[in-house]
């Protein structure tokens, strides 16, 4: 009998080290799913990070400006108001222009074209309306304007076709009933992009 258990005392321990090494690797494979998983949870997140980027950027730049482009007419510096000239829109986007500029801000009178292209040029978005007896309306508009410290002006215009126009270097859009978003999406889009010295051959 003692005999007996001599002999399997070697196998049991055989057995024992065979299955810790079993153990061992079992738990070695496992670990290394668990980092492959991982490795492949970051590469997914990491593509889906760089593919959101390259959306939004996308949308960014090629997405619709706001208003109608209108094509440059130069920006030469005048003397005067260039009476003669005939601007490609009304109330102008470009072309000849006084070599001073209307105060940022909210007016009570109308403001001359000539000065208008100035502050265009300077990066300025000039919201211009033709109504009367529309004080609602000068109200709502004033009160985005003053949101702004510099490069937006709010003016009355008469004689346009249309109650409200935005007009930024080379855009403009005319609509005739309040839009406040309207409004806040095209100040933001053009507000403050210089556009001096960029269309050679009229000066600047």
């Amino acid at each position: 009998m003692a005999n007996e258990q001599k002999s399997t005392a070697p196998m049991d321990k055989r057995l024992r080290r065979q299955a810790g090494r079993e153990a061992r690797e079992a738990e070695r494979a496992r670990e290394t799913r668990r980092r492959r998983s991982q490795r492949l949870a970051s590469r997914g997140i990491a593509v889906l990070v760089v593919g959101g980027l390259v959306v939004g950027i996308g949308w960014w730049v090629f997405q619709p400006k706001p208003g109608t482009f209108v094509a440059s007419q130069g920006n030469a510096h005048v003397t005067g108001e260039p009476v003669a000239f005939r601007y490609a829109s009304d109330p102008p986007t470009s072309g000849p222009h006084a070599a001073g500029m209307a105060a940022w801000g909210i007016h009570e009178r109308p403001i001359p074209k000539a000065l208008q292209i100035h502050n265009l040029e300077d990066g300025g978005v000039l919201i211009q309306y033709n109504c009367e007896g529309c004080d609602d309306l000068v109200s709502k508009l004033a009160d985005i304007v003053r949101r702004y410290p510099d490069k937006v002006i709010l003016a009355p215009y008469p004689g346009m076709k249309t109650r409200i126009a935005l007009t930024a270097w080379s855009y403009i859009d005319a609509f005739d009933e309040f839009d406040e978003r309207r409004v806040v999406r095209f100040i933001e889009a053009y507000r403050g992009i210089d556009h001096h010295g960029r269309y050679g051959g009229f000066g600047n």
